[in-house]
């Protein structure tokens, strides 16, 4: 039997979710650094709240047997820890989320994995969070991952913190170690903008301080744990904040019914209000706001609704409807702080996908401005982020997107990058504030365009882009392919990755973030080039495939070829033009493609040139056939 719920037969299941709808709800965190005692903390609340079932206490008894660090005593972390390796290890990895609840309020707690690796389940965790209760050993005192914690925390809109200083058993319950750690904790945070900061001593071991005040640290004045978390205001005002509905479906499951579902991010709207398409600026009404239970005449924060409007406006996935008198940021350059989770580092110019709660658009950080020291909050000056490092960028999009910024609301100020290729998440960002260069900078409409350039030269404007290593032939073929096609009479130009360095990009060295630019100042030019009707031949190494995907997606469909010239990394050596790979073997240059910095051949170029046993002239013949098919 559940203890919270009364064993009463006359108590219905649906009188006692009445009940619960009734009070407030707290959204907290729990984080910190490792084996600080987060698990166990939430494993005792869960008990100590007789918030357990009879069969869960006496799995946890088993379980603790097994697997338990605390003896013959009861484990309350295996509550929390439910994979095999967090068990095994004794830490956290995943986000655990739990829900519990008490007379005055009830709760949804993310327990954040304290190691570093797992910094980015942590911000998922706090992404929601009303408040944080950050775990501090009281032996250890404030570390690295506490403040790193402390920060994000600041950074995803936290302005509740509770400094639970935990094990304090271990130290007798000393008052000079926990006003120690409260004195270090404060001097750290007082920077981070928190509208409270509670410090109780704890032990979540022995649930000292946890539900009820303990009699082993007289010394102590202030609320329980428990006390803490039912009383503290967040000052949610959600529902007064500007309208805003992310379309996530556009429902159309008949001729007759035409609806945009999604969940309302913030505020309200009712039938009959006034609502703006956020891209379009298209206005129009309310009709209906349909639900799984019926019609209703209004919604509010949280609440997934289908809204129907009184006319047909051009609205799908990635837009939002709004407030028209309060409306979002549209626009396709911005700044955010990013906090990085890839082992690979974050390189300005690269293309990333940008995610937000409806859109996804190729993105580019375009400046990093610096990265934050979490120990001492100081702006460093970076050229890449690292793992768990937070900065703050600038960054612009393929296409406009809709947005507030994070302090004015989490739900659209916020969004993550995802790799191209492996699809994983390798960083998140809070949207600070639109750049004034995006609003100051319009399109202009030329009477003369693509179309009409390429019709007077009588050609396709297509980019042929020859990727391989230094040595590969490359230049070679880019130049026979040029001599076959003006011989024809098209119109060609050839970006040669050497000769664009004397000027262009004379600016850049060799690093990975200069390697990144110099392919995407190279892509631009050959856009432009192909809008001016040319038929462009592109010879750079190029080694990265993030790179020539980006390029790639800045042409039309069919408009880029990619032209591997695949020759083995033992020919180039051994042909070694210009005497490069020897200096490069012999240590004179650093960042050298092939021996200290890699290349990513294409996985399925358009074409793919064989050069060993091929002549030059033979294989420029088939690209010039290739261009002639299509």
């Amino acid at each position: 039997m559940n203890a919270g719920i009364p064993p009463d037969p006359l108590c219905s299941v649906a009188g006692y979710r009445s009940n619960q709808d009734g009070k407030s709800l707290l959204r907290f965190l729990t984080c910190g650094s490792v084996d600080d005692g987060k698990s166990t903390l939430i494993g005792r609340l869960l008990h100590d709240t007789k918030n357990l079932f009879e069969d869960q206490l006496s799995t946890l008894e088993q379980d603790s047997v097994k697997y338990g660090t605390t003896g013959d005593d009861v484990d309350f972390a295996l509550l929390v820890d439910g994979l095999d390796a967090e068990r095994e290890q004794g830490i956290t990895i995943d986000v655990a989320y739990r829900f519990f609840s008490t007379p005055k309020r009830t709760f949804i707690v993310a327990d954040a994995p304290g190691h570093e690796e797992y910094t980015r389940n942590m911000v998922t965790g706090a992404s929601t969070a009303d408040l944080a209760i950050v775990l501090v050993d009281c032996r250890q005192g404030v570390l690295q991952q506490t403040k790193r914690h402390s920060f994000i925390a600041s950074l995803l809109g936290i302005r509740h913190i509770v400094v639970a200083i935990n094990k304090m058993d271990l130290l007798q319950y000393e008052q000079a170690a926990f006003e120690g750690v409260v004195a270090d904790y404060m001097a750290f945070a007082k920077g981070l903008g928190f509208a409270t900061i509670r410090p109780i001593p704890i032990s979540a071991r022995y649930g000292a301080n946890i539900a009820t005040k303990s009699a082993d640290m007289p010394w102590y004045d202030g609320p329980s744990l428990l006390d803490h978390l039912e009383t503290v205001a967040t000052d949610s005002k959600v529902s007064e904040k500007p309208f805003r509905f992310p379309v996530q479906w556009v429902n159309r499951p008949n001729l007759d019914f035409r609806g945009f579902s999604g969940q309302v991010a913030s505020g309200t709207v009712s039938v009959g209000d006034a609502v703006t398409v956020a891209k379009s600026g298209q206005q129009t009404t309310v009709k209906r706001i349909v639900t799984y239970d019926g019609d209703q005449t209004s919604a509010f924060e949280g609440q997934a609704v289908t809204l129907v409007l009184s006319d047909e406006v051009e609205l799908s996935r990635g837009n939002l409807l709004v407030s028209p008198t309060e409306r979002p940021n549209v626009s396709d350059q911005f700044q955010a702080h990013v906090i990085w989770f890839s082992h690979e580092a974050l390189i300005p110019s690269r293309a990333y996908i940008l995610k937000t709660e409806t859109d996804s658009v190729s993105a580019t950080v375009t400046a990093l401005k610096y990265s934050i020291d979490v120990n001492t909050f100081a702006h460093q000056s970076a050229k890449t982020l690292a793992m768990n490092e937070i900065g703050l960028c600038n960054l612009s999009t393929q296409q406009p997107i809709c947005f507030d910024s994070y302090t004015e609301n989490r739900i659209t100020g916020n969004f993550i990058l995802i790799d191209r290729f492996t699809n994983a998440t390798v960083g998140a960002g809070m949207i600070i504030h639109s750049l004034h260069r995006a609003q100051n900078v319009h399109w202009q409409a030329l009477t003369i365009d693509k179309a009409a350039r390429a019709e007077q030269k009588n050609q396709r404007p297509v980019v042929l882009w020859f990727t391989g290593l230094s040595g590969s032939g490359k230049s070679t073929v880019a130049n026979l392919v040029e001599k076959l096609l003006h011989a024809k009479g098209k119109h060609t130009f050839l970006l040669d990755g050497d000769n664009v360095r004397q000027g262009l990009n004379r600016d850049l060295g060799f690093t990975a973030e200069d390697r990144v630019e110099n392919i995407r100042r190279i892509a631009e030019v050959a856009k432009l080039m192909t809008d001016a009707g040319l038929i462009v031949l592109v010879s750079f190494i190029s080694p990265f495939r993030s790179e020539r995907q980006m390029a790639r997606e800045l042409m039309p469909d069919g408009e880029f070829i990619e032209v591997f010239v695949d020759t083995p990394i033992e020919e180039c050596v051994r042909r070694d033009p210009k005497g490069l790979y020897k200096k490069a073997m012999a240590g004179q240059i650093p960042n050298f493609t092939g021996i200290s910095s890699p290349y990513e051949a294409p996985e399925n170029p358009d074409i793919r040139l064989h050069t060993l046993g091929h002549d030059p002239l033979d294989l420029a013949h088939r690209v010039e056939d290739y261009l002639n098919q299509i």
